[in-house]
Formats: C-alpha cells, sequence, structure tokens
C-alpha cells in the first residue's frame, strides 16, 4: 500500500488538533483543505463566513484565485463526511477534563439564519430572521449549544427547511417544523452522552405541543420563555400566565420591592387555562412553575420548566 503524503501542517498548536481528524479524509487534498479552513476560522479576520476571507484573499477580486478555488472545492465538492467530522470533535471535547459534558450543564436551543438573495440555494425562502428582527429571504439552522456557564460550544445544527419547498407543502412527510427538529436534536444529544439538567429555549417553542411532548417522551425536563398570555398548568388559584404572575408580585409595600421569587406549587388537580400545552392523559400529577416578576405594569414573560416524566 502507497504511504500517506505528509501535509503542510497548519500554524502553531492548530496542527496538533488538526491530526486528529486526519483518519477521517482520504486524499491530501482533504486534510490540507481541512487545515486551511480551520485556520481562516479562526484568524482574526472580519466576514470570515465568506470563501475570499477564509482564504485570505481579496473580496470579490480574489474570488478566481487558486488558494480560494481549492478551498470552495472542498467545502462543497470533496466527498468528505461532516456528521463524521462532528462527532470527533464532540468526543474531543468530551475526553478533556475543562469542557466534558457533566449533568449540571444545559442544552440551549436556538434558531439563527443569515440572509441570502436568490432561490437556488438549499433550504432558501422567506421566513422569521431572528437577528434582523424582521421576515426576508434566508436560510435558518436549528441548532443546540452545550453549556454550563463557564463554558460554551455548538453541539449540532440542522438546517431548516420552509414548507414551500416540498411538493405537498406541510403535508409531505419529509417536512419537519423547527420545533420537531430541536426536539430530535435534543433526543440525539442524550443518546450522545451529553448529559443536562434540562433543555432551554425561547418562547418560539413555547406554542409547540410537539416540542413538549417529544422532550417529555425521552424525559428530558425543559425550561421555555413563555409569552405574557400564554397559559400553563397551574392550580386554579395559582397564577397561570406571566402576567397574571407579574400581578401577584406587584410591589404594594413602602418597603423597596424583591427582584424576583420563584413560584411553585404541587396538586393532584391541576386545572390548566385556555393557552396551554395539552399532556397526554389526566390532569392530575405534579406541576410546577417559574415566573418573572417585575413592577406594575408588568412587562417581562416568564418561564416554565416541567420535570421529567410529568
Amino acid at each position: 500500500m502507497t504511504a500517506r503524503r505528509s501535509c503542510p501542517p497548519a500554524s502553531g498548536p492548530l496542527e496538533g488538533y488538526a491530526a486528529r481528524f486526519d483518519g477521517l479524509f482520504v486524499s491530501l487534498a482533504q486534510r490540507r483543505g481541512f487545515r486551511e479552513y480551520l485556520t481562516g476560522l479562526l484568524a482574526p479576520r472580519d466576514r470570515n463566513k465568506t470563501i475570499t476571507c477564509l482564504a485570505g484573499a481579496e473580496p470579490v477580486a480574489g474570488a478566481g484565485g487558486p488558494a480560494v478555488q481549492r478551498l470552495q472545492f472542498f467545502l462543497s465538492e470533496s466527498t468528505w463526511d461532516a456528521g463524521k467530522v462532528n462527532s470527533q470533535r464532540l468526543e474531543l471535547l468530551r475526553e478533556q477534563a475543562e469542557t466534558a459534558p457533566h449533568e449540571g450543564g444545559v442544552i440551549v436551543i436556538e434558531d439563527s439564519g443569515d440572509r441570502k438573495d436568490g432561490t437556488a440555494t438549499a433550504h432558501v425562502g422567506r421566513q422569521w430572521l431572528g437577528r434582523w428582527g424582521k421576515t426576508g429571504n434566508c436560510v435558518v439552522a436549528v441548532t443546540t449549544v452545550w453549556t454550563d456557564g463557564r463554558v460554551y460550544y455548538p453541539r449540532h445544527a440542522v438546517p431548516y427547511t420552509p414548507a414551500h419547498r416540498f411538493p405537498r407543502k406541510r403535508n409531505a412527510p419529509a417536512f419537519r417544523t423547527k420545533p420537531q427538529l430541536a426536539a430530535a436534536l435534543a433526543a440525539e444529544g442524550k443518546e450522545a452522552g451529553f448529559p443536562c439538567r434540562a433543555v432551554v429555549a425561547d418562547c418560539a417553542y413555547s406554542v409547540s405541543d410537539d416540542w413538549y411532548l417529544a422532550l417529555r417522551e425521552i424525559h428530558v425536563p425543559y425550561v421555555v420563555h413563555l409569552k405574557p398570555h400564554r397559559g400553563t398548568w397551574a392550580p386554579a388559584d395559582q397564577p397561570h400566565t406571566p402576567i397574571d404572575a407579574a400581578r401577584a408580585l406587584a410591589w404594594h409595600d413602602a418597603a423597596p420591592p424583591a427582584t424576583g421569587r420563584p413560584s411553585s406549587a404541587t396538586s393532584a388537580t391541576a386545572t390548566p387555562r385556555p393557552g396551554g400545552p395539552p399532556t397526554p392523559g389526566s390532569a392530575a400529577g405534579t406541576r410546577s412553575a417559574w415566573h418573572g416578576s417585575s413592577s406594575p405594569p408588568p412587562t417581562r414573560a416568564g418561564c416554565r420548566r416541567r420535570p421529567p416524566g410529568t
């Protein structure tokens, strides 16, 4: 068998890290492209999401240069497996005591996008773009990040394909909503050895019953931001929405108000209000909630946390 040709090393300590991935690439061009890609991502350059910047070339004018074309081929045409590379990256994080996941961390779910002109790019469509606060033509990915407040790193990312790109729209068997993609990533993280105390998401996921039920099925707790008028399960005499909770915690005393306090309750006959997510079976069981507080008029939404198996 012909011996592998040596690859030009990456700069400094990056070579030791890049060498841990060499077994996943079958050619010298792929190993070299991987090192150039890592160097471009970590170099202090502006707009490192563009090929020219990643390759260290001049925008537009340098697009036809050999380094740019070589990197373009590596990212879009070469036959390496991105899933295996990501699995190797996560394995290296698990091996280090400083970055190893543990039960005290959380998995944060976020969907972020980038503007994209035209319709030819895969997954592109007119949809909500959170970072710009408006609807536009963009590509959106659902991302999971593991963090314990001390360190954080991305775990997985899955592109969201808008319904209009399927022949049968939302009825297509392959169509998945963002909450469905997020729940699948959370389950995948648990199976891959990423323990967490909860899955955390913003209020966009608080309206999806599929998301709640999927996490309940795999026994993963969650904390989700609630919209101000979104109802939740609670005893009849307890607040059912963040607005109710803020009013219940309103300051009516001469003493300085508290910045916030937890509000929880357990009941065998919890009564739902309209707007809360349904739970299979009886409404009996333990229900708990945490709400943010504010002085009147209420201006902050709250969060809901449900322990696994309830």
